[in-house]
């Protein structure tokens, strides 16, 4: 695995999602950025919360062990009146965290305003405007089916810019043991 100051490296970028999860991959060689994937993955069709959380932690692992990105960028669940939502929100980026974490790659969340703002300049940015940023920033013409694909790309990019731009308000984990400190209230009790 490269370390975080070597010239190049590859990073993951995923929108975590039940029904839709998106994600991307980019390749940064100095100060240069370029997309190497994007995608999604669907889950709408799995009607059972526990097989759709299987399938992200599947999907993720199956990532890593293609493409062997040197660390993870994921986007932080956001704020919202639906408990259920968050819920359910929260798990499936924390399944796509434990995958990442049982390959030893080193996690990066943003929130999704730190996204668009690193993307576009505008913390209030639609998708719209983020996918047309991105396919001008990294020069392709595909235009995803879902939103989530550029998403997911957009937290990958947001973390490259973090290295060029000096700048990161994103938190980081090397294990379980610093997860498990910086965040007491998400753990619940021995099993």
């Amino acid at each position: 695995m490269q370390s975080e100051k070597s010239n190049e490296r590859i990073i993951l970028g995923i929108d975590p999602g039940t029904a839709v999860m998106g994600y991307g991959l980019v390749k940064e060689i100095k100060t240069r950025t370029e997309m190497i994937s994007l995608g999604v993955v669907k889950m709408d069709h799995l009607a059972d919360h526990s097989l759709k959380l299987k399938r992200i932690f599947e999907k993720t692992i199956a990532l890593i062990d293609e493409y062997h990105p040197d660390c993870l960028a994921i986007e932080a669940p956001f704020y919202g009146k639906n408990i259920q939502v968050m819920l359910k929100l929260g798990r499936a980026q924390g399944i796509a965290i434990a995958a990442a974490l049982s390959r030893d790659i080193p996690i990066f969340e943003y929130s999704p305003r730190k996204i668009k703002q690193s993307i576009t300049g505008n913390g209030n940015a639609s998708k719209e405007q983020v996918a047309a940023m991105l396919q001008t920033l990294l020069k392709f013409k595909e235009t995803p089916e879902f939103l989530d694909a550029t998403d997911g790309l957009a937290v990958a990019v947001c973390h490259s810019f973090q290295k060029i731009t000096g700048t990161s308000d994103q938190k980081t984990y090397s294990g379980w043991e610093t997860y498990v400190k910086d965040n007491p209230k998400k753990i619940k009790g021995k099993i």
